[in-house]
């Protein structure tokens, strides 16, 4: 997810919700219904507004026709007609570049929602407990476990499975690997017959897990989910407010 978020007011007016009326077959007029309080909540205490976390990334915006800015103005607009009293405030949702899971998901742990960071810890806590066995890819702290220890693996031999399992299920060419992973103008560019080289002595140092990196014959290579192999992702952080 970007940082960017530059506040544009649509030129349009965008749709907006709109309380949708429950219909209820009575003779008599029904009561309005007391404002609810969650059950787990002491006496003492009340709500006081709410959170909608939505998932959604620049690029998918954009594929609809539209932005996360606009959205925003879209929606503080229809709560300032519904409830002209409220205050508002929105923050963009940072995560680095390849975070696994669901836009949902990912925005609810970067804005440290105390549910997904429960179950973000438990979820670590459960992988920490399986890392005696197979492969760990940690992909925040850049380093391979196998079986519980610590490979040996180089910067660029990590770069490679790194860019693999972020691209799970895809088949990736050589020459996009040559591409993605030798930029640096202090880097030889390899051809791309030198990746079979450097993906041989990847495989060698994952031992007995060296089938994870599949070879598609005359294209390229593939990283498929396996049982014996757990991805750790990095979490992000909250943005400062950018609307």
């Amino acid at each position: 997810m970007s940082n960017i978020a530059l506040l544009e007011r649509p030129a349009t007016r965008a749709p907006h919700l709109r309380p949708v009326p429950r219909f209820v077959e009575s003779e008599a007029p029904a009561a309005p219904a007391a404002p609810a309080t969650p059950a787990d909540l002491p006496a003492t205490r009340s709500p006081r507004g709410f959170a909608l976390y939505v998932g959604l990334d620049e690029i998918k915006a954009a594929e609809a026709g539209v932005s996360l800015p606009l959205l925003v103005d879209a929606l503080r607009r229809t709560l300032a007609e519904l409830a002209p009293g409220a205050e508002t405030h929105a923050t963009v949702a940072l995560a680095p570049h390849g975070s696994g899971g669901r836009d949902l998901d990912v925005v609810r742990l970067a804005l440290q929602e105390p549910g997904a960071i429960a179950r973000a810890k438990a979820a670590t806590e459960t992988e920490e407990k399986n890392e005696d066995y197979g492969v760990t890819v940690d992909i925040s702290r850049k380093r391979v476990l196998i079986d519980g220890e610590s490979a040996a693996f180089t910067y660029k031999e990590f770069e490679l499975l790194q860019y693999l399992v972020l691209r799970e299920g895809r088949t990736i060419e050589r020459s996009e690997l040559v591409g993605a992973l030798w930029q640096s103008p202090e880097d030889e560019t390899p051809g791309e017959r030198t990746i079979d080289v450097h993906v041989r002595r990847l495989r060698a140092k994952l031992g007995r897990y060296e089938d994870i990196v599949r070879t598609v014959r005359g294209v390229g290579y593939r990283f498929d989910r396996h049982a014996d192999v757990v991805i750790r992702y990095g979490h992000g952080t909250p943005s400062p407010d950018r609307f």
